[in-house]
């Protein structure tokens, strides 16, 4: 239940699922199938679908590695939301975007997990959405060199913390890829 008022409606957000993001990440085949899946079930549902696309100076707009993987594509219609920073609620217009679509419940999918992903769920639940990870369609490099844990515990950990996050008036949780509610299921 949202605490954003007149905002019935169901989006996935799609989170940097490109080239550059995923190539090195981990299950990053399997992962990017089960959003693939997702975005199937989404489309099926007429649940609306929100792209998210990063830009850097690793990620620069029209390169290769700043492209969505071949594997997805946005559908006619489906908007990408172009950011900098790892919340794409921060100056962006991703905000706007979902009011006018009467979003107030988020399906969250994408890369990488313990950056985009962690600051976007954080955000949105922040700013009143009711936030549903998809647990086994997000995904993350190996940054262990620079101290993190291995990938497998980064995603494990987070799908762990966010099944039991709350807030007032929001709901949060996860739910796999075939499970994970939809608008229309």
């Amino acid at each position: 239940m949202t605490t954003l008022e007149n905002r019935p409606n169901t989006a996935l957000l799609v989170i940097d699922v490109q080239n550059g993001v995923v190539a090195d990440a981990h299950e990053r085949d399997f992962v990017v199938a089960n959003v693939a899946a997702v975005v199937d079930r989404a489309r099926d549902a007429d649940t609306a679908i929100v792209w998210v696309r990063h830009a850097s100076d690793d990620l620069v707009p029209g390169s290769d590695k700043w492209q969505i993987v071949s594997e997805l594509s946005p559908g006619e219609g489906e908007p990408i939301v172009e950011k900098e920073y790892g919340d794409a609620f921060e100056d962006t217009e991703l905000e706007a975007l979902l009011a006018d679509l009467e979003v107030g419940r988020l399906v969250v999918a994408g890369a990488q997990t313990d950056a985009c992903i962690r600051s976007t769920l954080h955000g949105a639940l922040a700013r009143g959405y009711d936030t549903i990870l998809v647990s086994d369609a997000h995904t993350t490099e190996d940054s262990t060199d620079w101290g993190a844990p291995p990938p497998e515990k980064v995603i494990t950990h987070t799908n762990l913390y966010w099944t039991y996050q709350t807030a007032p008036g929001r709901t949060a949780g996860t739910a796999t890829a075939a499970d994970v509610a939809l608008e229309g299921d």
